[in-house]
């Protein structure tokens, strides 16, 4: 199977897009032109159902079907998710939006607000409450979060079956193009080059930089071409056409605004605007949201951490302007991709809820819900915030792994006291394959199969382990793929899940409950091996997990171990690696080392993922001329010691390539 991957472009203008407000849309109602079928698209359907329904929509509103199956890839990769709404309220495979009937009012709730600086010389204010996102009326909501019910009107065909019925939903989004076209003035040609201005149009965007950006994408897809079999067990196939040269000009003549360059710190292949979170004094002396810093110089910036928003674009945006908040580098939208950047790579923001980190860190926030399965990513937000990461992790020397790309869940506790507060997102549901896929760095084989380092990576859909909490204490999630595989103490699906000492409570299935799962892309030594399931040294334990050979969930692959030294029962683990007590100059107080409640014991090896030197930002300052790096001579491995990432003193251990 052809896997698109993120294309190197060099592409056009710059990209300056939009705030979430959108105009209302230049659709016209569609007319009963005929038109050619379409010739572009070398691949005949299918016996397939959901392949015939392409093209029956394809020849019914006069599209080309490669135009319609490059949309619909972009949006939902073919899949219809059980009628379930993704997080801005868009259904089936077009991703046709409804968000007056989504059921998103009770999750436009804003993000946690504990302390996510994570310094203990200046916590982090918090707000009294946590901020309450109402639902935009009708009116008010703007053209990309109500294409279905244009939709419904432009077919004759209900708002419920474009909802829950493939090939109602995929007419819906052929009606939507066909309109697109002909409020641009264009015949509906059989050729696909024509109908890029009905593509960039069909999202809803209102400025011509998310526009052009998403349509690019789109283009790409239908360059590279794409086969996959879909959440309902259909294969889709798009054949690849690798000269197809769009003609761009009908957008110009959509009447969309047009942004200046702003100095948002993005590529050109995305559209991304500047909306900055604010720097203030406030109270008594007080101020947030953020620390001014001179990054990459002091200190140097080695992680990216992807988080989900848990709020609608709008609440994220009104969230991320509140000085008393907290803060993010980046935030990406759903239905199209769009980027909004708020806090400069040269400034530290309070995300990860662990300075260490924070202060070496540049954070994402994904539109979308840890908790709800069915609010799904769409593949335009994936390829934007991987052309995203990719640039960032260019420019600043960023490794492309799962040991420098953490989500939120991998960070750790900075002490014993903050694990059980830290937070679990984006969650089970992020498919990290896909994102590394489009990374152009797949998680692949790179030892035999005795080796004595894995991989996790399972499939993605195929994968389905079973949670609760969502929706509700004890609630069943809906079944749904997944990149984390569950760990026993045994090599029995009956025994006890793993448990985290330092959370202190016992393990459960529960959503955001992340003791016993490890992730797609993290390494772990093998312990052992028996039948269909391999253990790996895991918080300080044997951690069991299935992996047959028919099905495997991990790839064998190689890396450096760390061992306690010689003579070590165990040794200490950190959640950040801050420098020994002689480092810190006078005026700057030296700052706990504080060992979390895991140790690293005799006979485990736990996988390398860096090797770095001590270090503490000490920024509690307004002014960010009192700030100072503080460099320390001892040296930490970075290890992937649970779910999350833990520190370990380099003087306590012995590195050693994995045999």
């Amino acid at each position: 199977m052809r896997k698109p991957v993120i294309p190197p472009a060099p592409r056009r203008r710059s990209r300056r897009a939009a705030g979430a407000v959108a105009s209302a849309a230049l659709l016209l109602p569609l007319c009963a032109a005929a038109s050619p079928a379409d010739a572009a698209d070398p691949r005949p359907a299918s016996a397939n159902g959901l392949q015939r329904a392409f093209a029956a929509a394809a020849a019914e509103y006069h599209v080309p079907q490669s135009v319609l199956l490059g949309v619909s890839y972009l949006q939902s990769r073919w899949d219809a998710h059980a009628g379930a709404p993704s997080v801005t309220g868009g259904y089936g495979p077009m991703h046709l939006t409804d968000a007056r009937t989504a059921l998103t009012t009770g999750a436009q709730r804003g993000r946690d607000a504990r302390d996510l600086r994570g310094d203990s010389d200046r916590p982090a204010r918090r707000p009294a409450r946590t901020p309450h996102v109402r639902l935009p009326s009708d009116t008010e909501l703007p053209a990309r979060l109500k294409t279905l019910p244009r939709a419904a009107r432009l077919t004759g065909r209900s708002a419920a079956a474009l909802r829950t019925d493939s090939a109602a939903n995929i007419a819906g989004g052929a009606a939507l193009l066909a309109a697109a076209q002909r409020a641009l003035g264009e015949p509906l040609s059989a050729d696909p080059a024509d109908w890029y201005g009905a593509v960039a149009r069909f999202t809803g965007a209102d400025d011509t930089a998310t526009a052009a950006a998403y349509a690019d994408d789109v283009y790409e897809v239908l360059r590279s071409g794409a086969e996959r079999t879909t959440d309902a067990g259909q294969t889709v196939a798009l054949g690849a056409q690798p000269h197809l040269v769009p003609r761009t000009a009908a957008l110009h003549r959509a009447g969309l605004r047009t942004l200046s360059a702003t100095g948002a710190e993005c590529p050109t292949t995305v559209s991304c605007e500047w909306i900055p979170a604010p720097h203030e004094r406030f109270g008594d002396d007080d101020y947030g949201n953020h620390d001014v810093a001179d990054r990459p110089a002091a200190p140097s910036i080695r992680y990216i951490v992807v988080h989900d928003t848990e709020g609608g674009w709008d609440g994220v945006l009104s969230t991320v302007q509140d000085p008393t908040y907290v803060s993010w580098n980046y935030s990406l939208r759903s239905t199209d991709g769009h980027i909004a950047q708020h806090v400069k790579a040269k400034d530290v923001a309070w995300h990860a809820g662990n300075w260490y980190v924070n202060s070496k860190s540049v954070g994402l926030e994904h539109e979308g819900f840890l908790a709800r399965p069915d609010a799904w990513f769409t593949e335009s937000m994936y390829r934007a915030s991987a052309r995203l990461v990719t640039y960032l992790a260019g420019k600043y020397g960023v490794p492309l792994d799962r040991q420098h790309i953490l989500g939120h869940d991998n960070v750790p506790g900075p002490t014993g006291a903050s694990i059980p507060g830290m937070h679990t997102d984006p969650g089970p549901f992020w498919d990290w394959r896909h994102y590394f896929e489009l990374l152009g760095r797949p998680f692949e084989a790179t030892a035999g199969s005795t080796g004595s380092v894995v991989t996790i990576r399972p499939d993605y859909a195929a994968n389905r382990p079973s949670y609760t909490d969502c929706g509700g204490q004890g609630l069943a999630c809906a079944a749904h793929g997944s990149g984390d595989v569950r760990l026993y103490s045994d090599h029995d699906e009956k025994s006890a899940l793993v448990k985290d000492v330092g959370d202190g409570a016992a393990p459960t299935t529960g959503v955001n409950d992340v003791s016993s799962r490890a992730s797609t892309g993290q390494q772990y030594a093998v312990a052992d091996r028996w039948g269909d399931w391999t253990a790996i040294w895991y918080l300080g334990r044997k951690a069991w997990f299935r992996d047959p050979a028919a099905q495997p969930a991990a790839v064998p692959t190689t890396g450096r171990v760390v061992t306690p030294k010689e003579g070590r029962d165990s040794v200490p683990l950190y959640g950040r690696a801050y420098p020994e007590a002689g480092a810190y100059p006078a005026g700057i107080p030296a700052q706990a080392l504080s060992p979390l409640p895991y140790t690293l014991p005799k006979g485990q090896k736990y996988v390398v993922g860096d090797d770095v030197a001590g270090e503490y930002y000490y920024a509690v300052t307004f002014d960010g001329d009192a700030h100072r790096l503080v460099a320390g001579a001892d040296r930490y491995y970075e290890i992937q010691y649970g779910h999350r990432v833990a520190f370990v003193r380099a003087a306590d251990v012995t590195a050693s390539p994995a045999t």
